[in-house]
């Protein structure tokens, strides 16, 4: 079974970026679609954005569009999340995600996640 470590989270004023990493090991992160999901105080976990397995083609929920770029490097078994021009609304903790199947929008269809990073952006 993969194991995910998430990193890269912090405190940010809005308009600033951070990039997470979600680094794998136990098994080689190209065997999976990988997910970054986030939840707020009091909110239910939502997904932020997946890759697929090649790489190639990637989703993101409607609020991210044009800000956030998902990507992997499976030499370095790592996921990436950089996350640009950043607003309070995007305050949560992160979690990245392993698929084993084809459905990748949903939090159920992930098997494995990571402990979370914490990302704060003040006003």
């Amino acid at each position: 079974q993969v194991q995910l470590v998430e990193s890269g989270g912090g405190l940010v004023q809005a308009g600033g970026s951070l990039r997470l990493s979600c680094a794998a090991s136990g098994r080689p992160v190209s065997s999976y679609a990988m997910g970054w999901f986030r939840q707020a105080p009091g909110k239910e976990r939502e997904f932020v954005a997946a890759i697929r397995r090649s790489g190639v083609t990637t989703y993101y929920t409607d609020s991210v569009k044009g800000r956030f770029t998902i990507s992997r490097d499976n030499t370095k078994n790592t996921v990436y999340l950089q996350m640009n021009s950043l607003k309070p609304e995007d305050t949560a903790v992160y979690y990245c995600a392993a698929a084993y199947g084809s459905g990748i929008l949903l939090a159920s269809d992930y098997a494995v996640w990571g402990q979370g990073t914490q990302v704060t952006v003040s006003s």
